[in-house]
């Protein structure tokens, strides 16, 4: 690992032996870009690859005729000196001028890599992890500096990128651009992916070409949304899951954002990502600071799988954090799909007997057991337990399910309220609302507005009650509705584009105490299932509800758009009652559970209403999952075969040592008379021999190579102990060596 800084040229090369990034101090002092790629070898200098060239119509920067920032590849662009495609920084300025001229000034090179004040980011837990690299870069009229921040991993093909702005002058100023990465490409031969969708349907793979123009995904809906994920990928084609070139763009943060590739029509792509503009304003006075969330960007040379490991082991074990990082996740039963609101002790007490008498190990109520909370229109807020319903409040129902011998969980939302709550009655100036106009509800609910300390300072003194008096071991932290009229009492007037940021902040300012005063609390975020699941929840939640959708079927595309970026461990994947609560489907009980071993697993329904071969096959489903899922929840990810190219699904998980694999694979619809199938394998050792479901024998470079066979049995000649097969059918292969 090195960050190589060559003083006769001026140019920066960060590598580490799997990757290059190269950089240099242009003639008028701005910081330009030369390549990002496979590692190349070191030179004193690589001016060869500075390409300048004038042009009809291009503004000149300076006196050499042939330089114009329009045309040259450049690491944190501005806009209107000579470049005109989107900046990364803009800066309002008290004469009305948006121009910006920063240029380098130092650098200094420390090992390890610090903390961003405030926000979640990527760690080191030893200083020869990394390096990281900070450029300041100074516009001198305005007297404002920006660090550029790159660190550079050592064992992995990633840096990670952010920016931190310092106004030294004496102007206020607002910062209405501040992007965490930009990245100057020279050509456009890439295919741009990203992950859409709604609710129940989150990130769903959609690909296209580049072209001249811009292409984009953004939220502004105040967190990173089910709508767009703040991941996207730019991709060679022909590009597959074990070979090609691809770069991943991930964003550390659960607000609004932007990720966007702008081409030029000289086919130069350049890729930004960052808080959304869109309605960010942020006023930096006289001494002000303000960073940036952080970036992270992987090169792969050997396709996606690679790229998507790569951020799985970062963001795994260098962003998740705390007691449950490396630990199995429990196997859990929530009541809400068995129960809703039509709870009482007793009841719930029942559900987790029996869910402790199948193996479960940790029992999490959810919504509808504080304040007035008989339904979704009241009780928000007022984080006490209703006594009706649990008459020896949380302590009460906890203390009866550890002496069961299992672990209490307890849902909250706590960045919301409704307007029949004691809460909203005492404070309605603590609501986000746009004075003399009305305000929208979303699950006939508002939204607290947690820019204002003293919000976060109240919600967090009722759970930290809680949680100091309870034996309550999970928290579910959900958040069911998008910001609307994000307006802050608290805030002036030039200072309400300040709002939806400051409320992120907020949020994490909240998990932050939580988190380190409750350090074995297992927290797991949702955002009504994946509407906030992106990295900067990972750093405080080591797991996410993956989507309200736990249909099967559904699940597939879900789970394996999902895995693009997180890892396994990373996936709330539950059981669930049939006909599905959301799609009314109904799929075989081990196909449900097939899918969810691949995730933090557990079920989301009443044991006790199962039949007694129902249940005989829960207790094998957890048997099973006890035994593998640190395999299956920490081990190399594979995928195989993708939902959104055909009827059948594959993905398989490898142990680190690569003498335990677990393979799924999956069918929506059946099929009669079906072709002869096999399935290549990934990841395993092509010197060792392994079992297949403690029968066959294969080798590990012929599962690879010729693969698996996956046929169906011809109708009615099924082997004995073998299922027929049917729709939504699946089947999951333990491999050892």
């Amino acid at each position: 690992m090195s960050i190589i800084y060559h003083e006769s040229t001026q140019t920066f090369h960060l590598t580490n032996g799997k990757i290059s990034y190269l950089m240099k101090v242009f003639p008028d002092g701005t910081l330009g870009q030369l390549y990002f790629g496979k590692a190349v070898r070191d030179r004193e200098g690589f001016d060869h690859l500075l390409e300048m060239k004038s042009r009809p119509m291009s503004a000149i920067a300076g006196a050499a005729r042939n330089y114009s920032l329009e045309h040259c590849k450049q690491e944190y662009p501005s806009y209107g000196s000579t470049d005109f495609r989107h900046p990364a920084v803009e800066l309002r300025q008290e004469n009305g001028s948006r121009i910006t001229y920063f240029v380098y000034k130092d650098h200094t090179v420390t090992p390890g890599k610090p903390a961003l004040e405030g926000l979640p980011a990527t760690y080191c837990e030893s200083d020869g992890e990394a390096e990281t690299l900070t450029v300041r870069l100074e516009d001198a009229l305005l007297g404002v500096s920006v660090y550029l921040n790159y660190t550079l991993f050592a064992r992995e093909s990633a840096i990670a990128r952010s920016a931190l702005f310092v106004n030294s002058g004496e102007q206020e100023l607002h910062l209405t651009h501040a992007m965490s990465l930009s990245l100057d490409l020279p050509d456009r031969d890439y295919e741009f992916l990203h992950f859409s969708g709604a609710w129940a349907r989150e990130r769903f793979l959609k690909v296209r070409r580049l072209e001249q123009g811009i292409q984009s995904v953004e939220s502004t809906r105040g967190h990173s949304s089910a709508t767009h994920n703040p991941f996207v990928m730019l991709r060679r084609p022909g590009t597959g899951e074990d070979s090609g070139e691809v770069m991943g763009f991930s964003l550390i943060y659960s607000g609004n954002f932007l990720a966007q590739a702008e081409v030029d029509t000289w086919d130069t792509t350049r890729v930004t990502l960052g808080i959304n503009p869109f309605g960010f304003d942020w006023k930096l006075s006289p001494g002000g600071r303000f960073q940036t969330p952080e970036a992270v960007v992987v090169w792969s040379g050997e396709g996606m799988g690679e790229m998507s490991r790569t951020f799985h082991r970062l963001y795994r074990t260098r962003l998740a954090r705390g007691y449950w990082r490396d630990r199995p996740r429990p196997i859990l039963l929530n009541n809400w799909e068995a129960t809703y609101f039509d709870i009482d002790e007793d009841k719930l007490f029942n559900i987790a007997k029996t869910a402790k008498e199948d193996g479960v190990e940790l029992f999490v109520l959810d919504d509808g057991w504080f304040g007035a909370r008989c339904n979704d229109r009241a009780g928000l807020g007022d984080w006490v337990a209703n006594p009706e319903r649990l008459p020896g409040g949380i302590t009460g129902i906890a203390g009866r399910v550890e002496g069961l011998g299992m672990k209490f969980g307890l849902w909250f939302e706590p960045e919301m309220v409704n307007e029949d709550s004691d809460l909203y009655r005492a404070h309605p100036d603590w609501v986000l609302r746009t004075p003399d106009r009305r305000a929208s509800l979303g699950r006939n609910q508002l939204v607290l507005d947690f820019s204002r300390p003293e919000v976060v300072d109240h919600i967090h003194g009722m759970m930290a009650k809680i949680l100091s008096e309870a034996k309550v071991s999970y928290v579910k932290w959900d958040m069911n509705r998008s910001i609307t009229e994000a307006y802050s009492a608290a805030l002036p007037p030039d200072r309400q584009g300040e709002v939806c940021h400051r409320y992120i902040l907020g949020v994490y300012s909240l998990y932050e105490r939580l988190t380190s005063e409750f350090p074995r609390v297992l927290f797991e975020s949702c955002a009504s299932g994946g509407g906030r699941f992106d990295p900067g929840m990972l750093y405080y939640a080591p797991q996410c509800w993956t989507s309200d959708d736990s249909d099967a079927a559904e699940r597939l595309k879900i789970q394996y758009g999902t895995s693009f970026c997180y890892p396994v461990s990373s996936m709330g994947a539950h059981v669930s009652a049939v006909p599905n609560h959301q799609v009314n489907r109904v799929t075989p009980l081990y196909t449900r559970a097939n899918v969810a071993f691949f995730g933090a697993f557990g079920y989301e329904l009443d044991l006790g209403r199962l039949t007694a071969e129902e249940r005989s096959q829960v207790r094998e489903q957890i048997a099973f999952m006890k035994e593998y899922r640190e395999v299956l929840q920490f081990g190399d990810f594979y995928r195989l075969l993708s939902p959104f190219e055909g009827n059948i699904t594959a993905w398989m998980v490898v142990s680190p040592d690569r003498r335990t694999a677990l393979a799924g694979w999956y069918r929506t619809l059946n099929e009669v008379n079906g072709p002869f199938r096999r399935m290549k394998l990934r990841g395993l050792d092509p010197a060792l021999d392994y079992t297949v479901n403690g029968c066959s024998v294969h080798g590990g470079d012929e599962l690879m190579e010729v693969g698996l066979l996956t046929t169906d049995s011809a109708a009615g000649e099924c082997q004995a102990g073998e299922r027929p097969t049917c729709d939504f059918d699946s089947r999951v292969y333990v491999l050892q060596a």
